[in-house]
């Protein structure tokens, strides 16, 4: 059994066709139109060549053959190899023009999207599955190359190519013309069967792929989970719902074909019969020529071509608009975090003085996250900031660095509103290292500058051996050029993070932010941190966030938040004084550990945890 649709489902999009979206795709081949016109006119020029060879049978069977003209013979052979000659060149021009700007169009859309995806901001990702949005850049993508390379340029080719034999076959003969045309009013019936099916299939397997996508990449995300519960069974069960829909819709797709294209054979071979049946009587009758009737027989086999393909061209035109109307929903999907038009400037000496006034901040429409938060950071003051999970901790980091817009209330960074800030010079002030952390493919001194070739080799080093990185790195074979794999694999949760904090550190930042920063670190290695810490944090502003209280004792300030909002400040001493929340925490982390009870003081319990 399937499973029940998800937000990893593709939307069912698209019209068969959409003059407006057409026209927005059509600006794409603006920049190349030099090359579009020259494919056009090699599509001309083939289309027009593909009308002389029946011609030339005509001539060698009504004029040649029957005067046993040699002469003639040889020169109707040489013209009917100019002609292949000719139409192999110009199908060539028009073959490698059109692959080429494809394959430029393609880029230039890929560049666009990724582009746009760099500037979304969090609340986007936080709605929409990676899965999906890969096969907006991939799958969707492509489909536009087929639109441009073998639809929306070369149907020309088969309206020429069409427009082309209705004209000569008028000229030669209006009777057996019509007789030939006799069979349209079936083309246009199976031809509209046909479009109706497969509009539905393509989009069906649209849908299903899309799920494909979204759920392949988040099981193989967390293959770890997947096998640690055992669900690996129901998993596959899971997938093999999802393909063997996805199967099923091509299968469906694949019926239509096979009825179609048998179908055009057989009214194709019966126009063969019409023409065969009236035009032999008038060919015994001597009205028509029997190299006419030659002519008349593969012209109508090239003139049922085209109609096939511009069918199958129309399955690639609502490929495309569905693909594209996907496409352009996410390239018109605002970006809300945006740079002011003219950045505000920071004063001259500014030193990260960070103030949060009366903040109120919701992820969504519902209840804020945030409630009313004011607090103040001094340049170079370190601060602790601690709560129950779910508090908003992460959220103020969040705020702070502008992944989102506050609803109400400012935030400003010495007396600068961070929404009138340059993004990337606010950025640049913070050193973030998160708990969940991410490394790139590459090397570890990559993943330490992350391509900002000012941080020099030296710069480097000295941050890793700041946080007692060195020791691990230097056991690898290759040191800080030791290959990391994707997502840091083969490296332990704890090294990982260690690398995280050399990353930050190397940019020298002005606020240096912690988000559980030692949550994964072992105890030794911690302490080691928080020794190069005492100087690292010198000078420099310093947010750190923390649920092992351990970790931030010695802070300048401690916050505690309390579902959104700022219940307690102070120092470690003046919090355990007060005997309120950061109490309570504190006696549940260390009660056990230190024979305390709920009745001891608190200065006994803060003598013995030193």
């Amino acid at each position: 059994m399937s499973p029940e649709p998800s937000i990893h489902d593709e939307e069912v999009l698209g019209k068969a066709y959409d003059a407006r979206l057409m026209r927005r795709l059509l600006r794409y081949l603006v920049p190349y139109r030099a090359q579009v016109v020259l494919a056009l006119a090699a599509i001309a020029g083939h289309s027009a060549l593909q009308l002389a060879p029946p011609y030339l049978t005509k001539v060698v069977i009504d004029r040649y053959i029957p005067d046993a003209d040699l002469s003639g013979l040889g020169l109707i052979a040489a013209l009917f190899l100019f002609t292949l000659l000719l139409s192999f060149a110009f199908k060539f021009v028009e073959t490698w023009t059109l692959q080429m700007t494809g394959q430029r169009i393609m880029y230039d859309l890929r560049m666009e999207v990724y582009r746009h995806l760099q500037r979304l901001d969090l609340r986007f990702y936080d709605r929409n599955p990676v899965g999906r949005l890969m096969t907006r850049v991939t799958t969707d993508v492509d489909v536009l190359n087929d639109l441009f390379t073998s639809g929306v340029v070369s149907v020309f080719g088969d309206v020429f190519t069409l427009a082309g034999i209705m004209a000569v076959l008028l000229w030669m003969d209006w009777r057996l013309a019509l007789i030939a045309f006799s069979v349209l009013p079936l083309i246009a019936l199976v031809t509209q069967w046909f479009r109706r099916h497969v509009r539905e299939s393509y989009r069906t397997v649209r849908t299903w792929i899309a799920r494909i996508n979204a759920y392949l990449q988040e099981r193989i995300t967390g293959m770890a989970t997947v096998q640690l519960f055992r669900r690996e069974a129901r998993d596959f069960e899971q997938f093999d719902g999802i393909n063997a829909r996805h199967r099923d819709a091509n299968i469906d797709s694949i019926l239509y074909y096979a009825v179609f294209y048998p179908a055009i054979e057989i009214i194709s071979a019966l126009a063969a019969a019409l023409i065969l049946w009236y035009g032999g009587w008038w060919v015994l009758q001597d009205t028509l020529t029997l190299g006419s009737l030659v002519a008349f027989l593969q012209y109508s086999q090239r003139f049922f071509r085209p109609i096939s393909d511009m069918s199958e061209k129309f399955n690639t035109l609502q490929s495309a608009m569905a693909s594209s109307e996907r496409i352009f929903a996410l390239l018109d999907t605002p970006v809300r975090i945006e740079n002011p038009t003219r950045p505000a400037p920071r004063p001259p000496g500014a030193r990260g003085h960070i103030v949060f006034d009366h903040v109120t901040f919701g992820y969504s429409d519902g209840e804020p996250v945030l409630h009313d938060v004011t607090f103040e950071v001094k340049p170079g003051q370190r601060i602790g900031i601690v709560g129950a999970t779910g508090s908003g901790k992460t959220t103020l980091i969040s705020l702070l660095l502008r992944f989102y817009d506050i609803q109400q209330g400012r935030i400003t960074i010495d007396g600068v509103d961070v929404r009138n800030m340059d993004l990337g010079e606010l950025r640049r002030l913070f050193g973030l290292v998160l708990q969940d952390v991410y490394l790139f493919s590459g090397s570890i001194a990559g993943n330490v500058r992350l391509g900002d070739q000012r941080i020099s080799d030296e710069a480097v080093r000295a941050a890793v051996r700041a946080v007692r990185a060195d020791g691990f790195i230097e056991a690898l074979p290759r040191g800080l050029e030791s290959a990391v794999a994707e997502r840091g694999s083969g490296l332990s949760v704890g090294q990982k993070q260690l690398l995280s904090f050399a990353r930050a550190l190397a940019f020298d930042p002005q606020v240096l932010v912690l988000d559980e920063a030692t949550s994964s670190v072992d105890t030794e290695t911690e302490v080691l941190i928080r020794d190069a810490l005492h100087v690292l944090m010198r000078g420099r502003t310093t947010i750190a966030i923390a649920h092992r209280l351990s970790t931030i004792q010695d802070m300048d300030r401690i916050l505690v938040l309390h579902k959104g909002r700022v219940r307690e400040a102070g120092t470690h001493q003046e919090l355990l004084a007060a005997r309120g929340i950061y109490h309570r925490l504190y006696q549940l982390q260390f009660g056990a550990l230190l024979g305390s009870d709920p009745g001891q003081t608190p200065g006994v319990t803060a003598r013995r945890s030193g």
